[in-house]
């Protein structure tokens, strides 16, 4: 290919619990119809490609890469993947997202070669695995940001559960079978019973006025301050068992395979494996499988390590990260300030800020870009530039392979 650097245009994702102003903002079209824009993707995925700008026209990506795998994506991450291992995105988080974890990769090749050889049709709502990849995931925030992440350390949750007056009957529970034993107990329960124990509680912190801190102020949220009859959520237990987590613009969090977690609310950057395998727990009206979920949660409590960066030259700060799939970092790139660098593997950006001139481009904020693997390029920063890189570390496959 006579082109190393294309435009890249992602697409974007309009479920239910987006936002309506962010993505359209940042992409630069009016969202006139009002329709709720949760994530943009840029990437090769199969189900949601993004396209490259090339001379003759738009193309799918993932197609591009299967024609020409080494010339897009370079040996050594073809020889590893077979494809582009990540998925970039850009996420508006209005609503709260399910509760959710994602498979080890062996389990993920487990449950897929299962559900495959049952006939459950890949697009079936009770189908747990859509394909055989695991799914380790981190996260940038673009400003204050909500999450859960992983159960409390013992000590936190006996608290909760000693002060709670619907959750002291856990105590014993807890302290005799762990957090297995309490985990499985609340989320297999019958309906009715977990009916009759919430029902008080959620009334209760709904007529509160609670900080974010508290999990009353989210029990508010999920229900917008009504209290439903019945067919509560169950996916209260884990608001109140797990760690609510605040971060800051420019910090991130990482969420490898068995650590439970949800999104509260927030935009980020996100980039993951190349996969859309998702068990979830609850606060979603999608399939809940509790004895595949309990299958696959590490159950020990947690001090979530909030990811602040380190500058790995001036003006781009590198994430660190225990995967081999995915690497992130971010360049704040000053008027006129240049990025010399030489592409490794195919590096997405995307234009959070400002303007950046590249060889053959100019992108604006919004706009996304792809550098072809083994590539040597130039950027220059226009009006403080602001981007972040996805790319494969190519250091850790040769030291895992």
């Amino acid at each position: 290919m006579r082109q190393k650097i294309f435009r890249l245009q992602g697409q974007v994702q309009h479920y239910a619990w987006g936002g309506y102003e962010f993505i359209p903002a940042l992409l630069g079209f009016d969202n006139t119809q009002n329709i709720p824009c949760a994530e943009y993707w840029m990437g090769a995925h199969p189900s949601a490609s993004g396209k490259l700008e090339t001379e003759e026209g738009l193309q799918s990506w993932y197609e591009l890469i299967k024609q020409e795998p080494t010339e897009h994506l370079g040996e050594a991450v073809y020889d590893r993947f077979g494809s582009l291992p990540y998925l970039f995105k850009v996420l508006d988080v209005r609503e709260m997202l399910s509760i959710q974890v994602h498979p080890t990769k062996e389990e993920a090749v487990k449950g897929f070669a299962q559900e495959e050889a049952a006939g459950v049709p890949i697009d079936a709502k009770n189908r747990n695995y859509k394909d055989d990849n695991h799914k380790p995931e981190v996260m940038i925030a673009l400003g204050e940001f909500w999450l859960l992440h992983g159960f409390k350390q013992k000590h936190e949750l006996v608290k909760v559960l000693e002060s709670v007056p619907e959750f002291n009957q856990f105590v014993n529970l807890f302290n005799e079978q762990g957090y297995f034993g309490l985990y499985k107990q609340v989320m297999e329960m019958p309906q009715a019973e977990a009916d009759s124990l919430l029902l008080p509680l959620v009334e209760r912190e709904i007529s509160n006025c609670i900080s974010k801190e508290q999990p009353g102020y989210w029990i508010n949220k999920l229900y917008n301050g009504q209290v439903p009859a019945k067919d509560l959520d169950r996916g209260i237990f884990s608001i109140y068992f797990f760690n609510i987590v605040k971060l800051e613009a420019g910090q991130g969090i990482f969420q490898g395979a068995g650590v439970p977690h949800a999104y509260l609310e927030g935009q980020n950057i996100e980039l993951m494996a190349n996969s859309d395998n998702v068990l979830r727990g609850g606060l979603t009206p999608k399939h809940i499988d509790v004895p595949e979920l309990l299958k696959h949660i590490v159950f020990e409590g947690i001090t979530p390590e909030v990811l602040a960066g380190a500058e790995v030259e001036i003006g781009e700060t590198e994430y660190p990260l225990p995967v081999e799939d995915f690497g992130i970092s971010t360049l704040q790139l000053q008027t006129g300030r240049e990025y010399i660098h030489k592409s490794e593997s195919a590096e997405i950006f995307i234009v959070m800020q400002g303007e950046v001139h590249c060889p053959h481009l100019v992108c604006k904020k919004g706009e996304a870009f792809v550098v072809l693997a083994d590539t040597d390029y130039t950027l220059r920063g226009v009006e403080d530039a602001i981007l972040y890189k996805a790319f494969v570390p190519i250091n850790k496959i040769s030291k895992t392979s």
